[in-house]
């Protein structure tokens, strides 16, 4: 199964009432707050029994999906509000290149009871590429700017 079928990336929709911008929640069978402190490095970890649905809320990282022995890095910020879903039997793992901790809504799709294995990390199969995680977050950010100014 290709990479496209399985790990969705949507921007949220939102209404504006004056000058508060309203963004439509996930569903959820729970709703968690993660921090991912500042320089993190993050090992790898697959749900048997969840999805995750990913918001940032503050700061930046860059999620890190292994599929076909290959990392593929998806850059992830607060100013552009997004949900990327991660479908349960998907490794991923994070990293946190800046000075910041961010903070991430996860709201969590249940598929069963809630599994230890779940949450243990997995040691990665080959080492993270920091400069390609740093160079998309680094585009992303740049785009997102010069959308912002128009």
């Amino acid at each position: 199964m290709g990479l496209a079928k399985t790990i969705s990336r949507v921007e949220l929709e939102s209404i504006q009432s004056g000058m508060t911008q309203f963004y439509t929640p996930q569903s959820s069978h729970e709703t968690i707050l993660v921090q991912i402190p500042p320089h993190t490095v993050e090992d790898l970890f697959v749900h048997r029994f969840q999805t995750d649905q990913l918001l940032v809320v503050r700061g930046s990282f860059v999620l890190v999906i292994l599929q076909n022995r290959q990392y593929r890095y998806i850059p992830l910020s607060e100013h552009k509000p997004q949900v990327v879903t991660i479908p349960r039997g998907v490794v991923h793992g994070a990293i946190n290149l800046s000075n910041t901790p961010c903070f991430v809504v996860n709201a969590v799709l249940r598929h069963g009871a809630v599994d230890p294995k779940d949450y243990q990390p997995r040691k990665r199969p080959f080492p993270y590429d920091l400069q390609a995680a740093g160079a998309a977050l680094k585009q992303f950010e740049s785009t997102e700017y010069s959308q912002l100014i128009g």
